[in-house]
């Protein structure tokens, strides 16, 4: 026995001699062709990765922290195709979920009643994505990106499937706010260096992700109408102001409302410095869209639970109009509601040209790999009519009936949410942020597009968070 043990122990010993010097050559050798910043971001994902695969949190956290982290980043290979970390992560999240089911760790399925009008959703995607072949031929890059697309809702089974109770659902919640926190002070940090210090530092720091897929050069940094004489916008690391904007509208409906919790999701003491972090940024990117998203949502929270939170958002439009430093907001906001920017007027072209592509192929659309026609093209700042051009008209009906019921769920759960005040202000925080995201998909597209497969992952975790946290009170509650 001695014996046999001694041998055991020899070969863990050398099976962990030669992990480590595997480990060190790929270092080594990535040291030497990607660089330290690279490498240090695909030692940390294998390191996270490897932890994902023992706790579906992990997991959750990891797709968490590439969305609002590094969402366009993707692995310096190609394998045919260059795997992005948003689809690294997924597929650990998804694997473990599987492994779960597969080992008997979840012995019963969860669909809710949204589960079959969500499964209507992607089947009808895939009928248009395979009608619009008659029209265009299929290329990887389109058939890589619709798969994304359909994996991200799919996240929807998957998150009402392992969120089921109120602790995981506010530890997954939490790391939400905080990932969303984080890139916010990222992005204002960035906004002073390249205002008030150095412009080209923020432009090289920046430009250093181009190993991970992103954009390089003086573009890296955004303009209002992009002209460096306009005020800068802050993009974290999100590229796009609006982009940044969109995860700070939906973060900040959901966190807001944790103000009026006895138990809030953080102390109150960290609560008010993330929620203001994540106010100031937004106010950086001047998305005037994100600004219409968030106000509704939390106007209409106000307005049907916490009549105080109107007093907050009375002092913060006060302020919005009256201090000196929010000015070229106020103005860019203004232009936009005239009609009088450039932006604005091209919305409404891309408005008048959807609407064509529309009449032409109103039932089904035209599919994901681009218009048939030589005069149109798919392609709108509005998410409603962008699935409309792609899925049609019955397509559209499809996602509005998911919206539908959860928003019929939600006013029938109102009275049972009440009785929980522990889970009650996460519960209307996820709606408020639901709202925000679908009162800003009226003025871009982020939510459903092959090219922002992280914002398309943000809007149905948000959709599968809601719909777990109504559950969860059903449940707690006898409803």
């Amino acid at each position: 026995m001695g014996a046999m043990t001694t041998g055991k122990r020899g070969l863990a010993i050398a099976a962990a001699v030669l992990l480590c010097a595997v480990l060190a050559i790929g270092v080594g050798y990535a040291l030497a062709h990607v660089g330290p910043l690279v490498t240090g971001v695909l030692l940390a994902g294998l390191f996270v990765g490897l932890w994902m695969l023992r706790d579906i949190e992990v997991a959750y956290w990891g797709v968490i922290g590439v969305i609002v982290l590094l969402p366009f980043a993707s692995f310096p290979f190609d394998i045919g195709f260059t795997p992005t970390l948003l689809d690294a992560a997924l597929g650990a999240l998804f694997a473990v979920w599987l492994l779960q089911v597969a080992t008997g760790g979840q012995r019963r399925l969860v669909g809710t009643p949204l589960g079959p009008f969500v499964g209507l959703f992607m089947l009808l995607a895939v009928g248009s994505f395979v009608f619009g072949l008659a029209y265009i031929p299929l290329t990887s890059y389109v058939l890589r990106h619709f798969a994304e697309i359909l994996l991200s809702v799919g996240l929807f089974f998957l998150v009402v499937n392992t969120v089921q109770d109120e602790g995981r659902l506010r530890r997954v919640v939490r790391a939400l706010l905080l990932g969303a926190c984080a890139a916010a002070a990222l992005g204002i940090v960035l906004y002073i260096i390249a205002a008030y210090v150095s412009a080209d530092f923020v432009i090289r720091l920046l430009s250093a992700l181009g190993r991970l897929g992103y954009p390089t050069g003086p573009g890296v940094l955004r303009y209002i109408r992009d002209d460096p004489e306009l005020p800068m916008r802050a993009t974290s690391t999100s590229v796009d102001p609006n982009v940044l904007g969109s995860l700070l509208n939906i973060t900040l409906g959901i966190g807001v409302p944790q103000l009026f919790a006895a138990r809030p999701l953080l102390r109150r003491r960290y609560l008010l410095p993330v929620l203001g972090t994540m106010a100031l940024c937004m106010g950086l990117t001047m998305s005037r869209s994100a600004l219409v998203g968030v106000g509704l949502s939390l106007t209409l929270v106000a307005l049907l639970r916490y009549r105080r939170l109107g007093w907050l958002l009375l002092a913060a439009a006060l302020l919005l109009l009256v201090l000196p430093q929010t000015q070229e907001y106020v103005a860019h906001f203004v232009a936009g509601l005239r009609g009088e920017d450039l932006a604005t007027q091209m919305r409404f072209g891309e408005y008048k040209d959807a609407l064509i592509l529309i009449r032409r192929y109103p039932w089904l659309g035209v599919g994901f790999s681009g218009s048939p026609d030589i005069d149109t093209y798919v392609g709108v700042a509005n998410v409603y009519l962008i699935i409309t051009e792609q899925m049609g008209l019955i397509g559209l009906a499809a996602f509005l009936t998911v919206i539908a019921g959860v928003g019929v769920r939600f006013w029938r759960t109102r009275a049972a949410a009440a009785t929980i005040p522990a889970l009650e202000p996460l519960w209307w925080g996820l709606h408020a942020g639901l709202v925000g995201a679908l009162v800003g998909g009226l003025f871009d597209h982020y939510f459903f597009n092959l090219d922002f497969h992280h914002s398309v992952t943000l809007f149905w975790l948000v959709v599968g968070l809601a719909t777990a946290a109504t559950e969860v009170i059903r449940r707690e509650s006898g409803g």
